[in-house]
């Protein structure tokens, strides 16, 4: 899988670069960042959504696993969340000329960063097993609900800077065809990537779960 992964990345990158054009209305090659950008805010909404899942999970059947898988997807959520921020900052730097425009897109992606800090901040001020998966399982369940709100209803409530996305205010896909079997391609690529780190990461916090079973 790991092999997959790597090759799949390489040949996105080529694809990006070499096989798809450049997108109209753009100053020189920035369009090119889209197929980085988004699939990074798309790796950070799946986490989330499989941290909600996992929450859940916690609570109907308290075990252990759920919490800790929770844990592990909201860090790489946030990781992913402020690689899609950085990735737009130099967009936005090269599109309209300055890192922090307070687009609506930026400001939500921010917001959505420091509620799920907070939830390693909750985590971290908590002693309790019991009473750290129950109370940041309940927080990880709420804070999803603000994810559609902030990923997908602000930036098209609000006037926005950021051109129109995969599907845009139309509803339509107005992609050149190598464009966007080169996003697609991307994407897939991306999701590939995140379960490869999933896996390593998840490993990694099962055998610590593991030691500290015994250590008791």
């Amino acid at each position: 899988m790991i092999y997959l992964t790597f090759i799949s990345l390489f040949i996105s990158i080529i694809l990006s670069f070499l096989y798809s054009p450049k997108a109209e209305g753009f100053i020189g090659e920035s369009s090119r960042i889209v197929f980085f950008h988004v699939p990074m805010a798309w790796i950070a909404t799946l986490s989330f959504f499989l941290a909600f899942y996992n929450s859940i999970m916690y609570l109907k059947k308290r075990d252990y696993l759920y919490d800790a898988k929770a844990k592990v997807l909201i860090s790489e959520g946030l990781l992913f969340s402020f690689l899609a921020t950085v990735t737009g900052a130099i967009f936005a730097k090269i599109m309209w000329g300055a890192w922090w425009n307070w687009d609506p897109r930026q400001i939500s992606i921010t917001i959505l960063l420091l509620i799920y800090a907070a939830y390693l901040v909750l985590r971290s001020a908590l002693e309790n097993p019991s009473n750290k998966a129950k109370l940041s399982s309940i927080y990880a369940i709420f804070s999803f609900f603000t994810v559609p709100f902030l990923v997908f209803v602000i930036p098209r409530v609000y006037f926005s800077l950021h051109p129109d996305t995969f599907i845009n205010v139309r509803g339509k896909i107005e992609m050149h065809g190598k464009i966007l079997l080169t996003f697609l391609f991307s994407l897939f690529s991306f999701t590939l990537l995140f379960f490869e780190i999933y896996k390593i990461d998840w490993k990694t916090e099962y055998k610590k779960i593991k030691k500290e079973l015994e250590n008791e």
